[in-house]
């Protein structure tokens, strides 16, 4: 019997295996592109939301995917998942039918309220949902949904980055950072003194124009977590 987890489990690869993140599978299904978005599967009070069967129905109608073949890449027990997905396992059900863990997962419009994050920047309250990712191996990894186009073109509107706490950060890395003054930020770390941080924009790297770097006081960093993995 396929669990909630199961069946969003099963969207994520589904997209995967054609190249897409979750919102570009919706896309291309004529869904409206938030449609899987990992804040759209668990509710506000904490309850599982389900996909609709007309959408799972549009997704396997414009990839071509067999409701078998969905089954499969669901992992559930008994479905026998192990094949790979851009050339690498993404994941494999043990013998005892284990599942990956659970990520808290929050938008990035919500972590401007102040109230997402502790003071080691460890999630925290209510508006968190989850998700389930293979990837992580961290066991304080976190994810975050971007929303809006702030960040374009490296993370669109509907990609899932997985940020890692106690990953290693070096000069380049992008990390999602902790101030006192500017709230929650994503950027890339340019340099890392003993009075503060050198930041860099995300799209330096990415053929749009740069904007003036910044610099964050060591006093004003609150913390500080690399970002490890990004659905695109």
């Amino acid at each position: 019997m396929l669990q909630h987890v199961d069946v969003w489990r099963g969207i994520d690869r589904l997209a995967a295996k054609y190249g897409l993140s979750p919102s570009g599978l919706a896309r291309r299904a004529g869904l409206d592109p938030t449609a899987f978005n990992p804040s759209k599967r668990i509710t506000r009070e904490g309850r599982p939301r389900w996909p609709s069967t007309e959408s799972l129905s549009k997704v396997l109608a414009v990839t071509g995917e067999s409701f078998s073949g969905f089954v499969t890449l669901t992992g559930a027990p008994g479905s026998g998942f192990d094949q790979p997905i851009g050339g690498r396992i993404i994941a494999k059900t043990t013998a005892a039918g284990a599942t990956p863990r659970a990520l808290p997962v929050v938008a990035f419009s919500r972590v401007a309220d102040g109230d997402c994050f502790d003071a080691n920047g460890r999630p925290q309250g209510s508006a968190w949902g989850r998700i389930s990712a293979s990837l992580a191996t961290d066991p304080d990894a976190f994810a975050i949904e971007i929303n809006g186009h702030d960040f374009d073109p490296v993370y669109r509107d509907g990609d899932v980055v997985v940020v890692s706490p106690t990953a290693e950060i070096r000069r380049g890395d992008r990390v999602l950072l902790g101030t006192a003054g500017a709230g929650v930020q994503v950027r890339r770390l340019g340099r890392r003194d003993t009075d503060g941080l050198y930041l860099e924009p995300l799209g330096k790297e990415n053929g749009t124009p740069p904007t003036a770097g910044q610099f964050v006081a060591a006093d004003q960093v609150q913390w500080m977590a690399r970002i490890v993995w990004a659905s695109q």
